[in-house]
């Protein structure tokens, strides 16, 4: 695989913890998305890490398209 799967046209509002690392699915296979859950092995993907500074709402990319892992640019709106 070596376009990512689009796991939806959409951004992924989540709301995140200060201190809190969460692992952005990057090949779009994860079930949990936008979190990854191990689906990647074998394809050449890996998650991405993010950790959060403050509190508040994160809008992670779900198409698996943008320019600045792991939030959404907009790109899904251009599929």
């Amino acid at each position: 695989m070596t376009e990512p799967t689009i796991a939806q046209k959409s951004p992924c509002a989540v709301q995140v913890e200060p201190g809190k690392t969460y692992y952005w699915c990057s090949c779009g296979q994860s079930k949990g998305q936008p979190f990854c859950d191990g689906s990647h092995k074998g394809s050449g993907f890996a998650p991405v890490a993010y950790k959060a500074e403050g509190s508040g709402k994160v809008f992670f990319c779900g198409c698996k398209r943008t320019k600045t892992p792991v939030r959404c640019d907009g790109s899904h709106s251009r599929l």
